[in-house]
């Protein structure tokens, strides 16, 4: 059985995420506790929770303490998974996107393709937003052998959540393959998503934009923006996101969610300047793509290697979660992170 204290490193949810994650693609029992203990609502929350029960439901696995609040639980992977349509709820503001990052690996080894419906949070804090998935995780993906489609069908904040996302998810016939990013290259192309729901007499996605354009313009750089009006939230919100493609084919991004009393120029600001700032450091990766990679990186035949513009809890708990669960060798000299895979496939007998 897979032991894992639930308070190494970052402590965070996101943990959680992955060791089932992967303990469902081993096909080793689980047990974790200490879960998220270091929070300050510390325990399972309904997003873990709907992760939990998803891989258990995917795999026809067992749970047990899978309870609001828990901070132990116990998980028994069951038989791989052979492809389907798939609706879960979150039931609350919870991040859809999270539980699609849970879902994607599992769903690329099924033994056919499978569809995943997502119901909760689109855009919040703390959590990458669908459109960095869609725009920044996705193509770097594409460029390891797997066919991810997201669509996001309705857009939903905190904290009344009911949006919702469509996940589609290719099973491939190999292991994933490895993928080299050792230079940054010259940016070709700057864009972004401007989304406002029920905010259009307040031109809320319209500030948004031509705040982020005039802050990228300071610094030589000029972006294509396209303004989202929306009127099928639950309630209003907003969300702006950029992402930059260059010249040796990496992908780096940001995001930020509006809430009340978050001003549409602060927001653009935020966006612009995270992006400036990890674009500086000459990283292949943003802040948020540089540990999520490390999961599929983990999994694929060869030796992964890239630039982070940092070093975050998030990345130091995902290499080490990779080295425990399936004993890839990782090294980080500098800003350069390579990653041994595995060459993780299933066996279908």
């Amino acid at each position: 059985m897979i032991e894992i204290d639930g308070s190494t490193h970052s402590g965070s949810g996101t943990l959680l995420r992955y060791a089932v994650a992967l303990a469902t693609l081993v096909g080793q029992p689980l047990h974790m506790f200490h879960i998220r203990a270091r929070r300050d609502k510390p325990g399972l929350r309904a997003q873990h929770r709907e992760a939990l029960r998803a891989c258990a439901q995917l795999s026809r696995g067992r749970l047990e303490g899978d309870e609001i609040g828990s901070g132990e639980i116990t998980y028994l992977p069951g038989s791989v998974v052979q492809g389907d349509n798939f609706t879960w709820d979150i039931g609350t503001a919870g991040s859809t996107a999270m539980l699609a990052f849970t879902l994607i690996p599992i769903g690329l080894f099924a033994g056919a393709s499978c569809c995943f419906s997502i119901i909760g949070g689109l855009f919040q804090d703390f959590a990458p937003s669908a459109f960095h998935m869609q725009k920044v995780l996705l193509p770097v993906l594409r460029r390891m052998g797997a066919e991810v489609g997201l669509e996001v069908v309705r857009p939903g904040y905190v904290p009344e959540g009911q949006g919702q996302l469509a996940v589609r998810v290719k099973s491939i016939s190999g292991p994933l393959e490895a993928v080299r990013m050792l230079d940054q290259g010259k940016v070709k192309a700057i864009r972004g998503i401007s989304l406002a729901s029920h905010l259009e007499k307040e031109k809320v996605s319209e500030r948004m934009a031509e705040r982020c354009r005039q802050a990228l313009e300071q610094h030589g750089y000029s972006a294509a923006i396209q303004i989202l009006q929306d009127d099928t939230a639950v309630q209003k919100g907003a969300a702006l996101t950029l992402w930059a493609e260059t010249d040796t084919g990496c992908f780096l991004g940001a995001d930020r969610a509006g809430k009340r009393g978050r001003r549409s120029e602060n927001i653009a600001r935020y966006v612009a300047d995270s992006l400036l700032e990890d674009l500086s450091t000459g990283a292949s990766t943003d802040r948020h793509l540089a540990d999520q990679l490390i999961l599929f990186a983990a999994l694929a035949r060869g030796r992964t290697e890239y630039l982070i513009p940092g070093i975050t809890d998030h990345v130091r708990s995902n290499l080490w979660l990779v080295n425990k669960i399936l004993g890839a060798k990782t090294e980080l000299e500098g800003n350069l992170l390579r990653i041994e895979g595995i060459g993780f496939y299933p066996s279908r007998t």
